[in-house]
């Protein structure tokens, strides 16, 4: 199982006591009765959704958790079909990394109605009642992302942003913390904003027309490491430097091409752990206690200065 060593604590005071809870509790009914879980997964095409599936099932492991993977290769009815399929297949809950924010709560609909708890990882819901919500800080790592890029620019210069798919909680917090982190860099010009889903390949194929219609681009702002290194294929040998790229992830590609000077930065998360605390929280729900209703798990930025703590070779 892969994992990322964190130069800070990766998780907060609360998710602390969560996890010191749920050791003591692993003798609990959920974890002896072999409770089934379902995690619906938006993609595992995304090494970033592979760690946290990877996370998830060691934790699952370790508790006693049956837990049943299914992947909605980002497509929103399939997702849907899928929490249809949990609702009435024994699923005792639900652990849910939604497709689309704003499509999920009907998704949902068939789980709620069968009163099983649901914890939401990495993406929101809508409004969904869930009994907790497990994510990386996206708009502080937007705002991170964004005030690296402009400052490797000196405060100046044109920029291209990839965002993710359209409605992904995800996509919204990071481009909100992007907009926040140049708000103070008045002379850094956004000349092109456009999805590419989060994907490596449609991030070349945009990237590539995107540079042709804007030669003189500085800066490549991407959602997150997939799409950043599609970027890189993308602008060949102009990548780390006449055009510097940031992402977002902490992939172990990701870091690899920190290392290698191709990606300036990467906003690291930890997906291991994200699985992990969702299956925990989601333990402690299907025996009926209470748990933290928003667990953030922070993030840090990673470039040259720091890499040698991240990647593994």
């Amino acid at each position: 199982m892969k994992s990322i060593v964190r130069k800070t604590a990766a998780v907060s005071m609360s998710l602390a006591m969560i996890a010191g809870l749920a050791a003591c509790n692993r003798g609990t009914d959920a974890a002896a009765d072999g409770a089934q879980v379902t995690l619906a997964v938006s993609t595992l095409n995304n090494p970033f959704f592979v760690d946290l599936r990877d996370g998830a099932q060691a934790e699952a492991d370790a508790l006693g958790v049956k837990l049943s993977v299914v992947d909605a290769q980002n497509d929103s009815a399939t997702q849907a079909n899928q929490l249809a399929t949990a609702a009435t297949n024994g699923a005792q809950g639900v652990i849910i990394n939604a497709v689309d924010t704003e499509t999920a709560e009907a998704g949902l609909a068939p789980v709620v109605k069968a009163n099983l708890p649901i914890v939401a990882v990495d993406r929101s819901v809508g409004n969904t009642k869930i009994a907790s919500f497990v994510a990386s800080d996206n708009v502080a790592g937007g705002e991170q992302a964004a005030k690296a890029l402009a400052d490797s620019l000196d405060g100046k210069g044109k920029i291209i942003v990839l965002e993710g798919v359209p409605g992904a909680s995800a996509t919204n917090e990071r481009g909100e913390g992007f907009t926040k982190g140049l708000a103070g860099y008045p002379d850094i010009k956004v000349v092109s904003k456009q999805t590419a889903n989060f994907d490596r390949a449609e991030a070349l194929d945009v990237v590539t027309n995107l540079m042709q219609s804007n030669p003189d681009a500085a800066g490549v702002l991407a959602m997150n490491d997939e799409m950043a290194l599609g970027a890189i294929q993308a602008l060949g040998a102009k990548a780390g430097k006449d055009v510097k790229v940031v992402g977002f992830d902490g992939t172990e590609d990701g870091f690899k091409a920190v290392k290698d000077g191709t990606l300036l930065a990467t906003i690291a998360q930890n997906p291991e752990e994200l699985g992990k605390q969702s299956v925990q929280l989601m333990s402690k729900a299907v025996a009926g206690e209470e748990v933290e209703s928003n667990v953030q798990v922070a993030v840090d930025t990673v470039d040259s200065k720091n890499i040698a703590e991240y990647a593994k070779n």
